[in-house]
């Protein structure tokens, strides 16, 4: 066990440790955290024969411990593997270990790629591969005699039209056509039906094969959705309070009912899997990225990040039962006594300057939002008040409707984009251009929500213009100006390695923290809907670059 544990190279005296154990899903890394993380880091840059994998990316885990004896070291892990293998000196150990050659996983393994062989052998047969071709001949063949075949039919159809438009023609020369065409007719019924036998020949021929292939690719389903329930029934989690749950009882309850591919092998399960197994109190812990950033989902190299929702939520939720646990800050209605600042209002339209940390519409939690502080102040409105929203973390103006006719007329304007918005950023990083146009699709991850991806394939288009106002001190202050109104739109396209690849500072979720989003709605321009006249606010950006 000891090994695993390791003891800080710095001092740590003057650190304070935490009063409560880190909230995984929304944090500030805690200075050991910090501290644990850089000496992780110089651990890999030594590891050389790691170098390429490295580059390409993986995330890393510390966890901070207080021993027996109540000194502090940390723990280290990886996700998934690493350079091939689950287990190495400097890391914890997986939640379940599926890499032992004898062990049932890698048994039934081989099984299935037993399969996966013999599926390959018949398609690759030279048996098969003649079948299907003499299937391909067969059926251009009839296609070809039954085309023919209907020519001639069309042919000796027009003679007859022909020949009964003769002057002489009569009815004993009218029944002989009659049998003509009857015979013809049976001919072509009896060609096409030997043309049928013919193919149904080759394809049963075909089909010998093609069953068989089926039968063994059922089998593979069948054997690899046992497997994977197997591997979930094995991996047997424990939390705080010293009870344990295995993946498929954790993921019952959540919507898609069974837990996600490759969950259990992230690095914060397996960390705290580790503690529990060896009698170590968690204190802290941290995520942290390294390598180059994925192309869909955005990940900036050495920067902390929260856990995944899709794959880790269920399961270190229960694993965190039995610590004390810091509050989810999202949660905490910081804006309770905070007056409503309204900068625009007349009977058809009010415009907020809503602060950083509150809440367009209400969510999940129980805390303020802008929504329901205007229904408060107008009760007579019952349809809906907001034109569009805000994301929590970001300051600025929004709009609101007083009716419902005033609501219809703004959201087409917001669907003809003819309204106009400008956002202020402070992004960490220089923009070596001043201008340019941003197009990434986006869409949820469906493992992450509410973290948006860059997809071609899944993405509804996303564009945004922008231009830089200030470089200081690597830091750029950038107008926003997004044509489409995705979710998470700005702060992807900042982020992003295609996009500015200069996250928004303070964007916990595709960059880093810091004391707030650094992203303001500056400015907002409307046709009024009663008067149609062209209404523009402003709202001072409550930053400058010099912040932070």
């Amino acid at each position: 066990m000891g090994h695993k544990v390791h003891t800080f190279v710095h001092s740590i005296e003057s650190i304070p440790l935490p009063a409560k154990f880190t909230y995984p899903f929304h944090y500030t890394p805690h200075p050991l955290c910090v501290l644990a993380a850089e000496e992780t880091q110089a651990y890999l840059r030594e590891r050389k024969e790691w170098a390429e994998e490295l580059r390409k990316g993986k995330m890393f885990g510390v966890l901070i411990v207080r021993r027996d004896n109540g000194t502090i070291g940390y723990l280290a892990a990886f996700s998934g593997n690493l350079a091939g293998k689950s287990q190495h000196d400097f890391f914890v150990p997986p939640v379940y270990d599926l890499s032992d050659p004898e062990g049932f996983f890698r048994v039934e393994e081989r099984q299935i790629s037993q399969i996966n062989q013999r599926i390959e052998a018949i398609q690759g047969s030279p048996d098969y591969r003649h079948a299907l071709q003499e299937r391909r001949e067969a059926s251009s063949l009839a296609q070809q005699t039954s085309t023919e075949a209907k020519e001639r039919l069309r042919q000796a159809k027009e003679h007859r039209r022909l020949r009964r438009q003769d002057l002489s023609f009569n009815e004993q020369e009218n029944a002989l056509l009659i049998r003509e065409s009857q015979y013809q007719k049976a001919e072509y019924k009896r060609l096409e039906r030997a043309l049928r036998e013919g193919i149904a020949e080759k394809e049963a021929a075909v089909e010998r094969f093609t069953t068989e292939i089926e039968r063994l690719k059922q089998e593979r389903k069948s054997r690899s959705a046992a497997l994977q329930h197997q591997i979930f029934e094995r991996f047997r989690i424990l939390n705080g309070r010293g009870e344990e749950k295995d993946l498929l009882e954790l993921f019952a309850p959540t919507p898609q009912g069974e837990p996600p591919a490759g969950a259990g092998e992230c690095a914060a399960p397996k960390l705290l899997q580790y503690a529990f197994q060896h009698q170590l109190q968690p204190v802290a812990m941290a995520e942290f990225w390294w390598g180059e950033s994925p192309k869909t989902e955005i990940r900036h190299h050495g920067y902390f990040y929260p856990a995944c929702q899709g794959k880790c939520g269920p399961i270190l939720r229960y694993m965190l039962q039995g610590l004390e646990v810091e509050e989810n800050l999202l949660s905490i209605n910081s804006h309770a006594n905070t007056e409503l600042k309204i900068l625009y209002e007349d009977n058809a339209v009010v415009v907020i300057d809503k602060p950083a940390g509150m809440l367009s519409v209400p969510g999940k939690e129980e805390i303020d939002s802008v929504d329901q502080r205007l229904r408060a102040r107008y009760p007579g409105i019952s349809g809906p008040i907001l034109v569009h929203r805000l994301d929590m973390a970001t300051s600025g103006l929004l709009l609101a409707a007083k009716s419902k006719e005033a609501y219809l007329h703004l959201q087409k304007q917001f669907e003809e984009r003819t309204i106009r918005k400008r956002y202020i950023a402070l992004l960490d990083g220089v923009v070596e251009t001043n201008d340019g146009m941003i197009r990434l699709p986006l869409c949820p991850d469906p493992l992450d929500r509410p973290r948006q991806i860059v997809s071609e394939r899944y993405g509804k288009p996303a564009i945004t213009r922008y231009h830089v106002r200030e470089r200081s001190n690597g830091k750029t202050l950038i107008e926003l100006y997004p044509y489409t109104g995705r979710t998470h739109q700005l702060r992807v396209h900042a982020a992003h390695p295609d996009g500015l690849h200069c996250p928004i500072l303070g964007d916990t979720l595709y960059g880093r923290e810091a004391k707030r989003l650094y992203l303001h709605a500056e400015t907002l321009a409307f046709r009024h809907p009663s008067s149609d006249e062209w209404i523009e606010i402003h709202s001072e950006p409550p930053f400058t670059i010099e912040d932070e």
